[in-house]
């Protein structure tokens, strides 16, 4: 965990970390989240992602922020060797989200009949205690961060995200069965009831109270609720393996403390104080940033509801299937961005304090260019194989061909938040951290006035929440670019940040497309066909990209594993 400041990793080796373990943990999420699917069903997902989007507000609100924000306050410190300052103001944070954390989940659980209706009351209650939790491991992330050092992060979420898959199908069969029932133990009301296969009284409860609901209904809700089960046994590893981490490496800690010849100690009241001043722009910014999705649900949910008077189970049954799978499947490409966002902050933070701006304006750039270098592919091929995508992951034939329009659509805003997304740290980092809020005020604004007259005016449903996505991730691309050109000069180079990947992904796409169709004629088989689509089409970009000298011998030496690809392409001859 040595703090180096000629450490031979460079900050987009650390990216490179993070995206990875992002990536796995993505890949994780899917992977369960299909059977999870086929268990709740669309209705349970519904359920699960209205709570979630509440959820994720107060937590963003609460604790989502610490690890960056930490991660800043304690690398400035770092960078004038100053440790028994930086792990002073560690000890203030813990004290932070002890007090901020657990007023949030005390709310979140008294005040879930305020935040959300029906079936959902109960699934965000088992959310609460996740939020305390969160916020004493993005305390222990940001610290291991703020030094440099991602592998602990990066191990913790894969291990988070393990265990959320295996509490989440295991918790959500487990509570269906006991409180659900099944076949044998349906209770039926009346012959009017048994003539509706839909629907069955139930008995719950040790005083056998009846309970009347349907059948389909009280297995969405439980089911949504042992998944949000998962979620927070999930957080609880992560935060056991990083209380681990921690204990290993507390001797070394301090005896750099002891070692530490600081003459100004800073006191806990001027700690609380900066980070009370640092993390709440960065809880503003973050909560801005992110209300739209939970915004938009409620918007949609409530509209359609109490306006339109659509069934509540119909209702979240579609959100289930735009929120659930469309946007789960869009957000996998993002966690690069969000890596790299985690990276840039303190590294960006230090040349700032530093005063070395062109050195931080080096930084921007190759962050952004790397960013985009996997964006703007993952749009193009999520645009050209959505459907044997949607396919592979959430096989429900009722709903696969809505749910891959909905995808294809969604695709270009992967574009647009991940550049968002690293755009909004590179104005936290060199301290622009008000600005973001600003933006994001602004975009939502703007994208909420064109869901609502969508909603109202036009018969476009789901696809107006696709709409406002886009309209809202664009704004905030065009915000926050001029708000970084303003603070700090940065001029955006456009050819071979975003000219010629898209050049590559379009020659991509063709032969991704061009594979799947033939494979598929050959073979008749999904999944057959869309892996070689999807290893074909890979290839042809890098080649594409090199090709067209969008990236340079250095720039690949500096992601990792980026010498392999090197030699590859001398021996192909692609590179010189």
């Amino acid at each position: 965990m040595a703090n180096k400041s000629n450490s031979k990793e460079s900050f987009l080796v650390q990216a490179g970390i993070l995206a990875a373990a992002g990536l796995i943990s993505r890949i994780i999420g899917l992977l369960y989240r299909s059977p999870l699917a086929a268990v709740i069903g669309d209705l349970g997902s519904g359920y699960y992602q209205a709570a979630y989007s509440i959820y994720t507000i107060v937590l963003l609100i609460s604790s989502y922020s610490i690890p960056s924000a930490i991660s800043k306050v304690i690398a400035q410190k770092l960078a004038v060797r100053e440790y028994h300052n930086a792990h002073r103001i560690f000890i203030c944070s813990v004290w932070y989200v002890l007090v901020i954390g657990g007023a949030a989940s005390l709310f979140l659980f008294f005040g879930a009949g305020l935040l959300v209706d029906g079936a959902a009351i109960p699934v965000l209650r088992v959310f609460a205690p996740t939020v305390f939790l969160y916020g004493l491991l993005g305390v222990l992330r940001g610290y291991f961060q703020a030094h440099k050092s991602m592998i602990q992060t990066s191990v913790s979420q894969i291990l988070e995200q393990v265990a959320n898959a295996a509490i989440s199908i295991g918790a959500a069969v487990a509570l269906i069965k006991i409180f659900a029932g099944d076949a044998g133990t349906e209770v039926i009301i009346d012959a009017q009831l048994k003539n509706s296969p839909a629907q069955y009284g139930m008995v719950l409860g040790a005083a056998s109270a009846k309970y009347y609901a349907t059948y389909e209904t009280t297995k969405a809700m439980y089911g949504a609720m042992g998944s949000a089960m998962g979620t927070g046994a999930g957080v609880l590893v992560g935060l056991l393996f990083m209380w681990g981490i921690y204990q290993l490496n507390k001797e070394l800690i301090h005896k750099r403390i002891h070692r530490d010849r600081t003459r100004e100690v800073d006191s806990y009241r001027d700690i609380a104080s900066t980070i009370t001043q640092v993390v709440t722009p960065f809880i503003l910014s973050t909560a801005a940033y992110n209300l739209s999705t939970s915004l938009n649900s409620v918007v949609y949910l409530k509209l359609y509801r109490y306006v339109k008077d659509i069934e509540e189970t119909t209702a979240y049954a579609n959100y289930g299937v735009f929120s659930y799978k469309a946007v789960t499947i869009a957000n996998i490409p993002v966690a690069f961005a969000n890596s790299m966002a985690s990276a840039m902050i303190p590294s960006v933070a230090q040349l700032v304090a530093q005063k070395d701006f062109e050195q931080a304006r080096r930084k921007i750039n190759l962050a952004i260019k790397s960013t985009m270098m996997i964006a703007i592919p993952s749009a193009v091929g999520l645009a050209v194989l959505a459907k044997p995508i949607t396919w592979l992951l959430f096989p429900q034939k009722e709903t696969v061909d809505l749910a891959a329009k909905l995808l294809m659509a969604l695709a270009v805003t992967v574009v647009f938040f991940s550049l968002s997304t690293l755009s909004s740290s590179i104005l936290q980092g060199i301290g622009k951290v008000k600005t973001p809020i600003y933006n994001a005020v602004i975009a939502l604004v703007v994208q909420t006035g064109v869901l609502l007259g969508l909603l109202l005016l036009t018969d476009l449903d789901l696809y107006a929440l696709v709409i406002a996505n886009i309209v809202y991730s664009g704004l905030m691309c065009v915000l926050n670019q001029i708000s970084v050109r303003k603070a700090i000069g940065y001029r955006q180079e456009w050819v071979k940040s975003f000219l010629i990947p898209l050049l590559a992904a379009a020659f991509m796409g063709v032969a991704a497309w061009v594979v799947y169709d033939v494979m598929y004629l050959i073979t008749s088989s999904t999944v057959v066909s869309v892996v070689p689509a999807i290893v074909v089409a890979v290839g042809v970009y890098f080649v594409m990209l090199i090709a067209f000298r969008g990236v340079e011998e250095q720039e690949l030496r500096s992601i990792p594993k980026g010498y392999l690809i090197v030699k590859v392409a001398k021996k192909c001859r692609l590179m010189k």
